[in-house]
């Protein structure tokens, strides 16, 4: 009895690991930028955010603000979930400096909730996935206010591409782009980076982020 006890105890040992795997462990390529408890890793406002149930988490009483990787990630993939709350506004900001507003001075992906009656009459560079100010994503493939969302980034040279809950909702080429008056008709001198920080750009609103690897490609 003893050794048959001692053998399924053994059993239970060797199978936890492996139901506790995170996500970037079973992708090939891919690392986690997110260890679940605290913000190693990570610096700029990092008082604004908190971490709950293995997430980071715009904390609205303590107004959120930018956090940002301490590494620097020039052409990459990125995976992650996020949950909204309804009418959050938050975004992702990629090849961003740590200074300044990310959203010119690097890139910013808006995060919002696309249903939201405030946000009726956004401009379509607005919307959720978009490139703030000089490219619009297709709308419509969010999930229900409060159900965890899906989305894929690659930044590979100059082509950014977002993919949300298995659509694809932005493809677009940074020379076009560059190539034209920009949409919201402001200067964006950060179209010339290539390399940057990645971060949550937050207003405040009680977004969640959680299982974030990352997966970095070749430089072009």
């Amino acid at each position: 009895m003893r050794k048959l006890l001692a053998s399924l105890v053994l059993g239970l040992m060797v199978a936890l690991p492996a139901s506790l795997t995170s996500a970037a462990e079973t992708e090939e390529g891919f690392v986690s930028i997110f260890n679940g408890k605290n913000f190693e890793g990570w610096v700029g406002n990092t008082a604004g955010y908190k971490v709950e149930d293995g997430a980071i988490v715009c904390d609205p009483t303590a107004g959120g603000g930018n956090i940002y990787t301490e590494k620097e990630y020039p052409n990459f993939v990125l995976r992650f979930d996020f949950k909204l709350p309804e009418g959050a506004n938050n975004g992702l900001g990629i090849r961003a400096p740590l200074e300044g507003n990310a959203a010119y001075a690097g890139f910013e992906l808006q995060i919002l909730d696309n249903k939201a009656k405030i946000y009726e009459k956004l401009a379509p560079y607005q919307y959720h996935g978009s490139l703030y100010g000089l490219a619009p994503a297709k709308r419509g493939f969010q999930k229900p206010i409060g159900e965890w969302n899906h989305q894929e980034v690659t930044v590979d040279g100059n082509q950014i591409t977002v993919v949300l809950n298995g659509t694809t909702i932005l493809d677009v080429d940074l020379d076009e782009i560059r190539s034209k008056p920009t949409l919201d008709g402001q200067k964006h001198p950060g179209l010339d980076r290539e390399t940057g920080h990645i971060g949550f750009l937050g207003h405040g609103d009680k977004v969640e982020f959680k299982n974030l690897r990352i997966k970095e490609l070749p430089a072009k």
